[in-house]
């Protein structure tokens, strides 16, 4: 009924009239649009939007894990840390080939940076320092291991938490 007035005064060309009709139309639909707002408002704050300390010790002691067989050059063992998914489609005898027998890595922190309790995700600063097996040149010699900084996604799904390939 309401479209119709505003038609019907939109078709007289009084502007005026439109908008004043807009308006009190948005006036009685106020009341309940606030109320589904708040509604809805309710229900996304429902859930913690951080982790709980013991969620975030267990994400970092997953985090720590994998990166103690990356450093022990595991990295069959490295994959068991993947998601199902991703190891569903990924064969575990092939995922020792996207590593390099070049690097040595020290794990130096873990850091929980975000928490995405809807998508169930986590962004950790995972910290290593990293230097090559072999030294090339005088120069990688002087430089020596380099602080690095690697940012990863894991998904809890279940009740552990899961590298995510994707980022």
């Amino acid at each position: 009924m309401q479209s119709s007035i505003i038609a019907d005064r939109l078709k007289k060309g009084n502007k005026d009239n439109m908008l004043h009709a807009i308006h009190d139309s948005f006036a009685r639909m106020g009341a309940p649009l606030l109320i589904v707002a708040m509604a809805g408002l309710i229900a996304g704050c429902s859930e913690p939007e951080q982790l709980s300390e013991q969620q975030a010790a267990a994400l970092e002691q997953r985090v720590r894990a994998r990166w103690q067989t990356l450093v022990d050059r595991e990295f069959e063992q490295t994959w068991e840390f993947s998601t199902p998914a991703y190891r569903e489609a990924f064969p575990k005898r092939l995922y020792p080939l996207k590593f390099s027998y070049a690097v040595e890595w020290e794990l130096t922190g873990v850091e929980v940076l975000h928490y995405d309790a809807q998508a169930a995700v986590a962004s950790v600063a995972v910290r290593v320092m990293s230097k090559p097996t072999k030294q090339t040149s005088a120069a990688s010699v002087i430089i020596g291991a380099q602080p690095v900084t690697i940012r990863e996604q894991w998904v809890h799904i279940g009740e552990e938490w899961w590298y995510s390939a994707n980022r």
